[in-house]
């Protein structure tokens, strides 16, 4: 192929387009729709900047016609001889086709009926995934994407849409010149008012249609059978169901299949089977809905995690939408810390960096190329694989600001294809592993006491084999009762409501701290925040209600202005605002305009329905003053006929944001605000009179400087915000001698061009204290969590706010940031315990604070709002990203979301992990309480009884287990917290699950329970006097009444067991040693529900129990036993809080002392025992493992071999079909056409076998 040299067009390119570039007219889409929040005041505000909008796309679409007639010109000239420089972007041979050809994966994707739309989705996702200039070019650039979605650069969708009525093919879009009818005449009809979501669910039908919405597809949910099946795929469970169904077959069979005894009458131990059975039922029905619930409340958290807004421009108008409403067309905003929602194309920008590492890996920020100037550069033929106008969902604004078409929203989107293959179970918090831990532990003990005593049984039931003269079926029945108790033990053992509890405690904490303004996005944080130790807070915003008003100020160096505001010194001459700004002349007045308005983001909205600024609340305070003192109009009126040249986004490392643009006379001016104290120190001149009719400057002589040093000081004791404005004019920009940006010539450094600027003043901005700070700060101190400002302001005024907040103590440090960050490791251990505020601190120093306070052992929460708090907030234990005020990027680094911006949320918050923790320590009480008691009394009575029965039944057990596993975790896991949870000091990281308070009422609890069902159990015989009935019985009824009343008995101390477990509920809702136990149960609807469902069942079982339950109808005096001996506990636990925990826990080291002098030698033995049998099943299995490995060893490298074979043939299969490309498809998948421009290309190309492949751009960032 030959490449040759296109002659200049004869057309005169002047009179198509105005004179600036692409570039230059796409750099007023910036400003107008301005940067939304609300909508804008009935359009009246935005109709100036509309006009220009317009105006620009109009230039825009005339210079694309220039460019393919110049387009035309170059392909009458390809086959002339003329030598040209070659394109210089990788694959500019590829023709259409070869640009959009659907892969083999997603051919499915370029497959569309009735598309009203010039593209499918899979011709839009071409451009990405590599990113590829030859498909944006066959799309026909921004334009022709405008055209072919149906949508306009400026005004962006309109609200009215619903179907798109009329339909535009591909070549129309492309290529203009084939359009039936120019995109222009389309009205876009205004909309007085945000878009609602009820709107948004009735429009857009085609796009939705086409290109879906933002949304991805939920996790498949685990039906419901499969939580069933899961908590039924137990091994206990299984094992005990094939016990089970054992039994209940020879106790039929003994029932019908064996002759009776007449005076015994009908067989019923098929009854305890199918019993066992009912109650396994009923065991997993309750485990799966508790399950089922579980699931439900995560998925509604993960739902409002991933809910976030979007600024969108609809109808001409900024608006606020959800992230999930986006749709393809969308004109979106971009700001420094935004996350991207979907793919597009940026329209226009000023130097916009994104982070594209999520998406990409590419670990630099990639510079973006507005869409208009790449295609400039590739009609032109000049076009390198360095521009990138593509935006990429996932990736991160690092700075600049503009706008962005959307071309691909959720599963098409490359964010939605990467998350689509990660989306993952909910994770396991930490608490949740340490408990499944110990259950297992737990488990090991119950199982080694299970199979003691089956061993026990069975020996003893072997034994007795010889002199028994049972039926086989009744011999085999008994073995099956020793089986069954010893699975049943183990089953009660495995506290498996121990991950339940801490996952119920989560999901239900989660959701009450979402209605107190939490939004918990990891569960880990929920149970590490009621552990923290220290509190990093900002100021703006968090402590302070961040509604801010300007009410002092300083004009040049002389004229003091302020409002009912004492400055501390009675010799100032304190002008009032209207008449310090009446003296300004024109000129002075006009520069503080442009300083205001100009050097700003906010813009004109609404809120609650009147009218207001959006946007920093710093800026919004200088545009009232300037709308209430400087007679300033509508913000998009006083932005239209400037020309922005360069913006300098704000920089929290250099506490300050610029603006350079080009006056009337052709100079350039530089506008800057930001920290007064900064400002100053690079302000070397002033105006000479700030009411004179030209802005003459003069040296800033040392006494000035002071003079205005004092203010910023005065102001700052007054705890105000000081912003300074400064400004600096150039005869040309960039200026001789300074450094360019290394990517953009025609932009220059900030630091090079800062200095010796010109001071015009500094104005105190005023943000009250929120109600209640001082009292949420005093609880934190008082509940052992130290609180430390961390704030961008000067020393001065960080210090006021934090004593006005009781922050800063007597004996408390305060530092700032550049002297901190300097600090040796040393150093910093000596101040970190007394520091309490950190002023004009960079992110950076931020999570150096935050790294040194958890490298000291601390446990450290930390508030952000910015992009560069990020680190801070991942390097903390607890991360808080503002709801309001921050960015995306922050809020995807944090563990909570603060919906208010508060600091008492941050209380709230910490109340909701210590209550999280509080319940599973009452839960982990009260199960191992239970454990130790059932174990040991079903043990012992197995082991002493002579028919080897366990007092408690194996449908009793489960009954327990039911109590122990669900009922008591709702009930306890669900205590909502108080403010006495702040009473005490934090629990430090290491401390263990079961503290000595916990210990002391375990086993008093168990000795106490142990010591009345033994009494029951071994002399209840007597002390109830069954002996003396059963002797006064007739002479053949002796046998019968001692079984009836043996049976009675068992009922008396299963009924007194459970009712102890009921009551020591209510022991278990304290974890300390304080008395009320019953504080707050009437408000814990769940304690008193699972509590009566407790009684009430109960209650049932034993009254109509019967032989399921192995349990005898008792007396009111019987139940009246029952109830006396377990109500003693709550009196018993009295006594238990009464012994200091000092004392308790020198008696469980001294008998930890004894059990290890005895286990140690004993587990010695048992090693010594062991040793050669575990040697002896090492070398049986040794040989079984190893053939196993060589069989999965054959048939991994079989389907390895299979794989690469069929791999070949795709391979073989795409050669084949790129140089046999299809020549038609269906009409629905049919591809683009050829746009004319490329046909030469496609032919001369058409020589070759293959084509070349696609473009792959790996970075789009000039070296």
């Amino acid at each position: 192929m030959q490449l040759q040299q296109a002659e200049p067009s004869n057309i005169d390119f002047e009179d198509h387009t105005s004179s600036a570039s692409p570039t230059e007219q796409f750099r007023h889409c910036l400003q107008v729709p301005p940067s939304p929040g609300a909508k804008s005041l009935a359009g009246d505000t935005l109709r100036s900047r509309a006009d220009s909008f317009n105006s620009t796309a109009t230039s825009s679409r005339s210079r694309a016609d220039s460019f393919n007639s110049r387009a035309e010109t170059t392909r009458s000239r390809g086959n002339s001889d003329l030598i040209t420089l070659r394109s210089r972007f990788e694959g500019d041979d590829l023709s259409t086709n070869e640009a959009l050809r659907p892969d083999k994966t997603n051919e499915q994707d370029f497959v569309v009926k009735d598309n009203p739309f010039a593209f499918s989705p899979g011709q839009l996702n071409k451009t990405l995934n590599p990113k590829s200039l030859a498909a944006y070019r066959a799309l026909g650039g921004i334009l022709g994407l405008e055209r072919g979605l149906q949508t306009d650069l400026v005004a962006g969708l309109s609200v009215d849409e619903t179907s798109v009525a009329e339909r535009i093919d591909f070549d129309e879009a492309t290529n203009p010149l084939n359009s039936k009818k120019s995109l222009d005449t389309r009205r876009i009809v205004a909309h007085d008012g945000l878009v609602t979501e009820h709107e948004v669910q009735g429009q857009f039908q085609d796009r939705k249609r086409i290109f879906k919405d933002n949304r991805l597809p939920a996790k498949k949910a685990v039906s419901i059978w499969k939580l069933f099946w899961n908590a039924y795929n137990d091994r206990v469970l299984l094992i005990l169901t094939a016990a089970a169904v054992i039994s209940l077959v020879l106790g039929v069979y003994e029932a019908v299949g064996q002759p009776q005894d007449p005076n015994q009458g009908q067989s019923l131990d098929w009854v305890e089977g199918l019993a066992i059975m009912v109650a396994i039922v009923i065991v997993v029905l309750v485990t799966g809905l508790n399950d089922y619930r579980r699931e439900k409340q995560f998925s509604a958290l993960n739902a409002r995690k991933d809910d976030r807004q979007v600024k969108a421009v609809r109808s001409g108008k900024s608006v606020m939408i959800s992230v999930f409403d986006v749709m393809v067309g969308d004109v979106l905003h971009l700001e420094s810390g935004d996350s991207i929602p979907a793919d597009g194309i940026l329209i226009a920008g000023h130097g916009i960096r994104c982070d594209e590492s999520s998406a990409t890996g590419e670990s630099d920020a990639m510079k973006k190329t507005a869409g208009a100037e790449v295609w400039e550069r590739i009609v032109e033929g000049t076009a390198t694989s360095k521009l990138d106008p593509f935006i990429i969902s996932g990736s991160k604004v690092l700075e600049g600001v503009g706008t962005y078409l959307v071309t691909s929203v959720g599963i098409n989107s490359s964010f939605g294809k990467i998350m689509m293959g990660l989306q993952v179970e909910n994770e396991e918090t930490p608490l949740q592993v340490k408990l499944a831990r110990m259950a297992n532990w737990i488990g090991y003990l119950g199982t080694s006491a299970a199979g003691l005593l089956f061993f026990i049984l069975l020996f003893r039931f072997l034994a007795g084999l010889p002199g028994n003269t049972d039926i086989p079926t009744k011999r085999s029945h008994t073995f099956l009762d020793i089986l069954i108790v010893a699975i049943t033990i183990i089953v009660v053992a495995v506290p498996e409501g121990l991950p339940v509890a801490v996952t119920l405690a989560l999901s239900f904490a989660t959701k009450k701290m979402f209605k107190e303004n939490n939004l918990v996005r990891h569960l880990r944080a929920c149970e590490t925040m009621g552990n923290a130790t220290t509190i990093c807070s900002d100021k703006t915003g968090t402590l302070t209600q961040n509604k801010m008003t300007v009410v002092a100020g300083l004009l040049g160096t002389h004229t003091n202005f302020a409002r009912d505001l004492d400055l501390g010194d009675e010799d100032k001459t304190i002008l009032t605002f209207a008449t310090a700004f009446g003296r300004l002349s024109p000129d002075m007045r006009s520069l503080l305009l442009q300083s205001i308005a100009i050097n700003s983001t906010a813009f004109e909205g609404e809120e609650d329905g009147k009218a207001t600024y959006i946007g920093s609340k710093t800026e919004t305070a200088l545009l009232t003053m300037a709308k209430e003192f400087l007679g300033m109009g509508p913000v998009a009126e006083e932005r239209a006929g400037v020309e922005v040249v360069q913006l300098f986004p704000f920089d929290s490392d250099r506490k300050c944001m610029g603006v350079v643009i080009r006056l009337a006379n052709g100079n350039y001016r530089l506008l800057v605000k930001g920290a007064a104290e900064i400002m100053l120190k690079n302000a070397t001149q002033e105006l000479f009179d700030i009411s004179g009719e030209s802005l003459e400057s003069m040296e800033l002589t040392e006494e000035a400087r002071a003079r205005c040093s004092a203010n910023i000081e005065d102001f700052a004791t007054q705890s105000l915000r000081t912003i300074a404005l400064l400004f600096k004019d150039f005869q040309q920009w960039p200026p001789v001698g300074v450094e360019y940006l290394e990517d953009d010539r025609s932009a220059a450094k900030f630091e090079d061009v800062f200095e010796g600027m010109t001071f015009l003043g500094v104005v105190g901005i005023q943000d009250p204290l929120r109600d209640g700070v001082a009292l949420a700060v005093k609880r934190c101190q008082e509940a052992g969590v130290v609180v430390r400002m961390v704030t961008g302001d000067n020393i001065t005024t960080a210090s006021a706010i934090a004593k006005q907040c009781g922050i800063l103590t007597e004996k408390g440090r305060v530092m700032e940031g550049p002297k901190f960050r300097h600090l040796s490791d040393e150093d910093m251990v000596g101040i970190l315990p007394n520091l309490q505020v950190l002023a004009r601190s960079s992110p950076d120093d931020k999570r150096i604070l935050v790294a040194r306070l958890k490298h000291l052992g601390e446990t450290v929460a930390v508030t952000g709002d910015g992009t560069n708090d990020g680190p801070a907030l991942k390097t903390a234990d607890v991360g808080f990203s503002m709801g309001i005020a921050g960015t995306e990027v922050a809020k995807e680094a944090s563990a909570i979301i603060l919906m208010d911006d508060n600091f008492a949320s941050i209380v709230k918050a910490m109340m909701w992990g210590r209550s999280v923790n509080d319940a599973v320590s009452k839960f982990l009480q009260f199960q191992i309480t239970v454990n130790i008691t059932a174990v040991i009394l079903a043990f012992v009575s197995a082991v002493s009884s002579k028919e080897m029965h366990s007092v408690l039944s194996a449908v009793q057990l489960l009954w327990v287990n039911l109590i122990m596993d669900t009922f008591a975790a709702l009930a306890l896991a669900t205590d909502a917290p108080t403010e006495k949870i702040l009473d005490r000091k934090p629990t430090p990281k290491r401390a263990p699950l079961i503290t000595t308070n916990m210990w002391k009422m375990i086993i008093g609890q168990a000795i106490y329970q142990l010591l009345v069902t033994f009494v029951l159990y071994f002399a209840g015989y007597d002390i109830l006097g069954y002996d003396t009935k059963c002797s006064q019985a007739a002479a053949g009824t002796v046998s019968q009444c001692n079984d009836t009343m043996h049976t009675e008995l068992n009922t008396m101390v299963f009924n007194t067991f459970v009712w102890m477990q009921i009551f020591n509920e209510f022991n278990n809702r304290r974890l300390d040693n304080k008395l009320n136990i019953f504080e707050g149960v009437l408000r814990n609807y769940f304690f008193i529900g699972m509590n009566c469902i407790m009684v009430a069942g109960q209650i049932m079982i034993v009254f109509v129990g019967g032989k399921a339950f192995q349990i005898k109808r008792i007396d009111g005096t019987q139940w009246a036993v029952c109830i006396l001996c377990a109500l003693p506990c709550l009196l018993w636990a009295v006594v238990l809080r009464c012994i200091p925990d000092v004392y308790a826990k020198k008696l469980f080291d001294a008998v930890a002392m004894v059990w290890l002098a005895v286990a140690r030698p004993v587990l010695a033995v048992l090693a010594v025992v062991f040793k050669p049998v575990g040697k002896a099943w090492t070398a049986v299995a040794a040989p079984t493992k190893r053939f196993a490995r060589r069989v999965a060893s054959k048939v991994s490298r079989k389907k390895a071999a299979e794989d690469k074979a069929a791999n070949n043939q795709g391979i073989a299969a795409d050669v084949e079909a790129a140089s046999n490309p299809p020549l038609e498809m269906s009409t629905a998948a049919a591809p683009p056409k050829t746009p004319p421009q490329h046909q030469h290309r496609h032919t001369a190309s058409a020589e070759f076998p293959l084509q070349p492949p696609p473009i792959t751009l790996t970075t789009a960032s000039e070296s």
